[in-house]
């Protein structure tokens, strides 16, 4: 029996399922790469952008591979924020990522149809831009800090860690309803500890940076964050003004706190972000915005500086260490 046709004929087949391999592979469509717009007003914002990578890396969208993220920085100007969104409106982008209540508000006004994914501390129902926690409507969901309810407990841990403060300053924009929101919480807080709140309203970051240049040492004891994204942009700054003039401060983000502020309380934009990559996936599989409630992050994070607390003269009871989340050496 000759065997040669045999080898010829399994030769054949091996030859045939060669040829066939990359015509199959070929036949499969390429995964599509959706394109997201990210707006934000700098500083410390940034982080939500990393928690975003992050959380949507976790969901199956590698940045690079599945998504492409258009990062916009309005570094503060909130009239060149609006001016990125409609940009990214126009270049057709699958959905638009927003960080912070103001960010927010401004891209929804100065877009129409694009579903947006926010960040905001402030709520998001008394500010207008959802119907409910629970049924957002429209083209709105994202996640909700809870910063500005955390205002009264930041004059609280400020009186503690500085007993003697009888005055503290605030910086924010008036006519932004989440700034509005904080600071009436923060002077409730103040008055029952007989506490002054020196206010500064400021409407760009040159009037924020003289407004902090032109603080006097006798005009404040310290300087306490109040929930605004103008001010968030530029913390940078804030802290080095306050190592400066040797005023303690408690800021929000316990980024802050690395690079040299007394304190931060608040809720972590890392972690926002990351929460939001849930609802981002969603919506890019066809989930509609308005549908999506409103997810919450209920869990403050208290960080402190014992390299800055010693600097200013100030100690730190074991109290409050026992409390923090992170003591900085």
């Amino acid at each position: 029996m000759n065997p040669r046709p045999r080898l010829t004929r399994a030769a054949f087949l091996l030859l045939l399922s060669l040829l066939a391999a990359p015509l199959v592979a070929e036949a499969q469509p390429a995964p599509r790469v959706y394109q997201i717009g990210v707006v934000h007003l700098g500083g410390a914002y940034h982080l939500a952008v990393e928690g975003l990578r992050a959380g949507l890396k976790e969901q199956g969208l590698e940045e690079g591979k599945r998504v492409t993220l258009h990062v916009r920085d309005a570094r503060g100007d909130v009239e060149a924020l609006k001016k990125a969104a409609r940009e990214l409106e126009t270049q057709r982008v699958d959905l638009i990522y927003a960080i912070s209540a103001s960010a927010t508000n401004a891209t929804r006004q100065a877009t129409e149809r694009v579903p947006i994914v926010f960040y905001a501390g402030a709520d998001p129902v008394s500010m207008g831009l959802v119907e409910s926690f629970a049924k957002p409507g429209g083209r709105l969901t994202g996640v909700h800090g809870q910063l500005n309810e955390l205002s009264a407990k930041r004059v609280e841990l400020l009186k503690a860690l500085v007993p003697k403060a009888r005055r503290m300053a605030v910086f924010y924009r008036p006519d932004t309803a989440a700034a509005a929101q904080s600071v009436q919480a923060a002077r409730a807080a103040a008055a029952q500890l007989k506490v002054e709140l020196v206010e500064r309203r400021v409407t760009s970051v040159d009037e924020l940076h003289k407004s902090l240049q032109a603080l006097r040492p006798d005009e404040a004891d310290a300087i306490l964050y109040v929930g605004d994204a103008l001010v968030v942009s530029q913390i940078d700054y804030m802290i080095e003004v306050a190592r400066a003039k040797r005023l303690p401060t408690l800021l929000q983000e316990q980024e802050s706190v690395v690079k040299g502020a007394l304190a931060s309380y608040g809720i972590s934009y890392r972690a926002a972000g990351q929460l939001s990559a849930k609802q981002v996936r969603r919506i890019l599989e066809g989930a509609r915005a308005g549908d999506l409630p409103v997810e919450q992050l209920s869990q403050p994070y208290f960080a402190l500086n014992l390299k800055t607390a010693s600097a200013l003269g100030l100690t730190i009871s074991p109290s409050l260490l026992t409390r923090a989340d992170e003591v900085i050496q």
